[in-house]
């Protein structure tokens, strides 16, 4: 199933004039690399596993750092790439960090998925560009059908951070992934059932409708004969139901 329509708040196509790079980073990926080395730690590393965060090649730069070090680096296509290419989990965590959208092919981003690896790589990588690029709608469908773990997980990753992001997408697009959810909530694989039920809880939060409508399928999920399926449900239902949700969501529909 293919996302019919862009959401208006995502950045529209530029002539090919214009998506030449307009800011070119002065940084290489070998100073990059030298500085994500030098801001890493084996504590850090240590600790990331015990999240379940595992790499080939790690240096451990915690989030604090990084955010500062891309501020440093500034926004380079051609970086990212080279960032990315270098099998390197903390590279490629900058590299979604200082890529620039309006560069972006939807080429790149099935290159990219298919190398993920952990969630961190994942989440990160959805949540700084991916989700905020012209292709992210269509993604999340497509994706959702990927077998891997961490391909699969984009797929929910992209429908939980487009419900807090895209503010100009329209109820319906939301309701159309609600199929998608129930489709394979039966997948009992750790990352990817946590993150289809974080897709729900998000386009449950994002207002009244949307919240019934999440709520509903929920329970449609809740009777499917699958542990993974009553888990998504259950936790679902305790947010979405609960007084701090609904709460916020009568304060936000009156405003």
């Amino acid at each position: 199933m293919k996302a019919r329509s862009r959401s208006s708040s995502i950045p529209k196509r530029r002539s090919s004039a214009a998506r030449t790079s307009a800011h070119d980073s002065r940084w290489s990926c070998r100073q990059c690399l030298a500085a994500l080395g030098r801001l890493g730690s084996r504590k850090n590393v240590e600790g990331m596993a015990r999240f379940g965060i595992r790499a080939k090649n790690v240096y451990g730069v915690p989030k604090p750092k990084m955010d500062a070090l891309a501020k440093r680096v500034g926004k380079s296509h051609r970086l990212a790439l080279q960032l990315w290419n270098s099998g390197v989990h903390d590279a490629r965590i900058l590299a979604g960090m200082v890529d620039e959208l309006h560069l972006v092919a939807r080429t790149q981003m099935d290159h990219w998925v298919r190398d993920f690896d952990n969630w961190d790589v994942c989440d990160g990588t959805c949540c700084h560009l991916f989700a905020h690029t012209a292709f992210a709608w269509q993604k999340a469908f497509e994706w959702s059908h990927k077998s891997g773990e961490f391909q699969k997980r984009a797929a929910f990753a992209l429908m939980a951070y487009l419900a807090v992001h895209d503010k100009r997408a329209r109820d319906q697009q939301f309701v159309r992934l609600l199929p998608i959810i129930r489709r394979e909530a039966v997948d009992d694989r750790n990352f990817v059932r946590k993150a289809i039920n974080w897709a729900l809880r998000q386009i449950g939060k994002r207002n009244l409708k949307l919240n019934r409508a999440a709520i509903r399928e929920a329970e449609r999920i809740g009777r499917i004969g699958s542990g993974a399926a009553r888990w998504i449900a259950a936790d679902a239902l305790r947010e979405l139901r609960g007084e701090a949700v609904q709460q916020r969501l009568r304060q936000k529909s009156t405003k």
